[in-house]
């Protein structure tokens, strides 16, 4: 692969916001906020203008968690882990933010609007964020700052997405701080993964392996609950003292597939329902001491009528407290190939 990318032909790029952008290797790991080298897919990232900013990054052939679909498109929380990446790495390398601060996510919303153009083919796809930051009440200034990060997704020249995400960013002091509201005991290390006699099965929640189905039977048959695995390489790249939000929003994502295409039998059957959109509010810190419920709160269309796009807005409720809540939207995206045999713990 070349080490610059030039999109001097392509219409919606133009070469000077891309001169000096390179794909030749990942960005240090602290930068985006990761321990493993093979978690990250930011590879450069350039100022061209007043708070405008392109990040370049690369996304995998495959992966384990998050790989592509039955019909060959790129997950679309590859997009949404890139927006997160992508934020953390302009705060620190561009915008002042020294490395150790702890981020905390206010919203997230991200949205393809072009799935055909992140089709995976026979090299990795490298993509670009297109993006302006802003500061949320301040300048970054001291030891508090909160900004948000918008962006435009655009691949091989040609706008497939949109996504912007808040965060607040601050030093050790401070989340120690907000963390004492917390029950105690938040920090032990992770034990055994929990039993996986009560996971649904992959094939059903768009998955390959057993280890990455994090959706789990409640007690009622509308029940659901998030299997919290600490030893999942992907998931919990890192020891943390809460849930993080990519680990709800992978629970939120399976509960959503598992909804949509099961709503969809009979004549409709045949039909493969895309993740396009979500739009997410953090509300809360996720704690490992209790369970944490998946909870459909609404649904339209109410039952399958036809293959128009399907919305859901799902919670993650922890006792009596709302941790994340996304509205979600489906989209037809082609055949369905479905398999039911059992993959691999």
């Amino acid at each position: 692969m070349s080490v610059a990318l030039n999109v001097s032909s392509t219409a919606h790029t133009p070469a000077t916001l891309t001169d000096g952008l390179t794909f030749l290797r990942p960005v240090a790991r602290e930068l985006v906020h990761r321990s493993s080298v093979a978690e990250v897919f930011i590879t450069d990232g350039v100022p061209v203008g007043d708070d405008r900013f392109v990040v370049a990054a690369q996304w995998p052939r495959d992966h384990a968690l998050y790989h592509p679909d039955e019909n060959g498109l790129s997950d679309p929380l590859l997009f949404a882990e890139t927006l997160r990446q992508g934020m953390v790495y302009l705060a620190h390398q561009h915008c002042g933010i020294p490395l150790g601060r702890r981020f905390v996510f206010r919203d997230l919303d991200f949205e393809v609007t072009d799935p055909a153009s992140l089709r995976v083919s026979g090299t990795p796809q490298s993509v670009l964020l297109e993006g302006t930051w802003s500061w949320v009440g301040g300048t970054g200034r001291g030891g508090r700052a909160e900004a948000r990060l918008d962006v435009t997704l655009v691949a091989d020249g040609r706008t497939c997405g949109r996504g912007s995400a808040c965060m607040l960013m601050i030093d050790e002091r401070r989340y120690n701080l907000l963390r004492r509201m917390a029950p105690s005991g938040t920090t032990e290390e992770a034990g055994a993964p929990p039993a996986p006699r009560a996971v649904v099965a992959p094939y059903r929640v768009g998955r390959l392996r057993w280890r990455d189905c994090v959706l789990e039977r409640g007690d009622a048959p509308d029940d659901w609950v998030l299997r919290v695995d600490r030893n999942h390489a992907v998931l919990f790249d890192h020891p943390t003292d809460h849930i993080p939000l990519m680990v709800q929003l992978e629970g939120i994502r399976q509960l959503g597939h598992l909804a949509v295409h099961e709503a969809h039998d009979g004549r409709f059957a045949e039909l493969s329902f895309a993740l396009t959109r979500a739009t997410v509010e953090c509300l809360a810190f996720g704690e490992f001491q209790q369970p944490v419920r998946l909870v459909v709160e609404e649904r339209s269309p109410a039952g399958p009528r036809d293959a128009e796009p399907y919305r859901l807005r799902i919670a993650a409720v922890q006792g009596d407290t709302v941790l994340t809540r996304a509205e979600t939207t489906w989209e037809c995206v082609g055949a369905r190939v479905v398999t039911a045999a059992p993959a691999a713990w």
